[in-house]
């Protein structure tokens, strides 16, 4: 799961991040809230943990902005304002749940998991690729009713492509996204993984679903053996090859 915490305060933005991470949260820092109307459209986001008192634009700014432009993420707000009538406009704007500071970090994560849970119950549990399927409630991947055991990184790993079923991801983003390392570390850790995948979720079925796209990045294919592309996807991947 990727959070972003917007907070100028440094003390309790790494407060937050370091509890976060030890609980495998993949955390970004934003101390601006200009900034993080940015950063929070131009990636993909489980929850964005909110401060009001913001440099730039304030929380409530930022949260409207991110309700029109990013609708369905979960946003917890924190405030030191403490009225009822603070709360009740965090609330009404949009806002999933607001902590007043200051507050402890186990009843912080305590509500981040409960918002995780519900925007997960509000979308569809079960993700499906031919005859793949991932519970991401209890976190089961089966195929072809076969169980299939993933470690924390490879499940990760297999949630991001099949999220992005039919569509080509690059390593940069698979390593932003599932490795949190710039594309530009020395490492061949995504093909590892991918490779990991291919021995678990492919090597016992005729129908690969993992493909390679040379010199781009990978693909969950979506079509069975035979089906021809639809005109989307010979958009998207006309420039690359199997």
């Amino acid at each position: 799961m990727r959070v972003l915490i917007v907070e100028d305060d440094k003390y309790v933005a790494k407060f937050i991040q370091k509890g976060l991470e030890a609980e495998h949260f993949t955390v970004d820092l934003v101390s601006d809230g200009l900034e993080a109307q940015r950063v929070a459209v131009q990636n993909d986001y489980d929850l964005l943990i909110l401060d009001v008192g913001l440099p730039g634009a304030d929380g409530f700014q930022v949260l409207r902005f991110v309700r029109v432009n990013k609708p369905l993420i979960p946003v917890l707000m924190l405030s030191g304002y403490d009225k009822i009538e603070d709360r009740v406009r965090g609330l009404d704007g949009g806002a999933d749940d607001y902590v007043v500071k200051p507050f402890s970090f186990a009843e912080l994560s305590a509500r981040v998991r409960t918002l995780l849970r519900r925007a997960e119950r509000s979308n569809n549990s079960i993700l499906r690729v031919q005859d793949l399927e991932v519970d991401l409630g209890s976190r089961m991947v089966t195929r072809a009713g076969r169980r299939i055991e993933l470690s924390s990184r490879e499940y990760s790993l297999l949630v991001y492509l099949m999220k992005n079923a039919g569509r080509c991801v690059t390593r940069a983003m698979i390593m932003e996204h599932v490795f949190t390392l710039a594309f530009d570390t020395p490492t061949n850790v995504v093909d590892v993984y991918i490779n990991y995948l291919r021995s678990k979720i492919d090597k016992d079925f005729q129908q690969k679903l993992i493909r390679t796209m040379r010199g781009v990045g990978y693909l969950v294919e979506r079509r069975k053996i035979g089906e021809e592309r639809d005109v989307s996807e010979i958009s998207e991947v006309s420039e690359v090859s199997e």
